[in-house]
């Protein structure tokens, strides 16, 4: 009888220990949907910003260039003005 309890606990232990591995990698994967969700977030609101200060871009000098820069670099896609 003592070899079954043995077995049982050896059993929960094993599965105890899988839980909270597959709990750490679900945490990980969190984490990382999370940075990608506000990677994303600021992007977009970028793109906002910087299609409604276009004009202000085009009055500055050297600011068609840096908006052009910017634009390339949060993905603004002209189509969409």
């Amino acid at each position: 009888m003592f070899d079954i309890y043995v077995l049982n606990l050896a059993v929960t232990v094993g599965m105890f220990a899988v839980i909270i591995i597959r709990a750490w990698f679900e945490l990980k994967n969190y984490k990382l949907i999370w940075r990608e969700m506000e990677w994303r977030k600021n992007y977009d609101v970028m793109r906002r910003v910087l299609h409604a200060e276009h004009d202000m871009f085009s009055k500055v000098e050297g600011g068609e260039e840096l908006y052009k820069i910017l634009s390339e670099m949060f993905h603004v896609d002209e189509e969409k003005e």
